[in-house]
């Protein structure tokens, strides 16, 4: 089974190839997605990591609080919207 993370404060310029690059130091990375402005097309900060269900908490307690690319990321487990 799979679990997805939101991973939020993303540099602006990070790809969906970087942020699984990223996280695949602590598992495997099933999907990544960055979520973009529809008008624009730019990166709105934050994205979605799909992760295996066993991977899940040490990718969140490895990666939260990090930096990437100069930024320090906030990583939890995506909640469904209301």
């Amino acid at each position: 089974m799979a679990r997805t993370l939101y991973v939020g404060n993303l540099p602006w310029g990070t790809n969906a190839e970087d942020l699984a690059e990223a996280f695949s130091r602590f598992g495997e990375v099933l999907d990544s997605r960055i979520i973009t402005d529809r008008q624009t097309g730019r990166s709105r900060g934050f994205g979605f990591v799909e992760v295996k269900d066993e991977d899940a908490d040490g990718m969140i307690e490895g990666m939260n609080g990090t930096e990437l690319a100069g930024r320090v990321i906030t990583v939890n487990e995506a909640q469904a919207r209301d």
